[in-house]
């Protein structure tokens, strides 16, 4: 199964609301484990490692891309 990148929501508005949501309130140290928990289950239902590495793959190629530009920005 390859990883799918794009929304598979009909209104991706909600999900990221809902996501946004569950942290209100949460310190930032609970904020990262409430984050961490969800990845591990979500990690979980995918239940593919090989999507699982091309997940991380993805998300640490975005972060390293994000900071190169804000570095650029400066």
């Amino acid at each position: 199964m390859p990883l799918s990148t794009s929304s598979n929501f009909a209104r991706p508005d909600d999900a990221f609301r809902a996501i946004v949501e569950a942290h209100r309130g949460l310190t930032e140290e609970q904020s990262a484990d409430f984050d961490a928990a969800l990845v591990l289950i979500l990690a979980n239902h995918i239940g593919d490692i090989d999507v699982l590495r091309e997940a991380i793959r993805l998300a640490k190629r975005r972060m390293i891309d994000g900071q190169q530009q804000q570095q650029q920005q400066q």
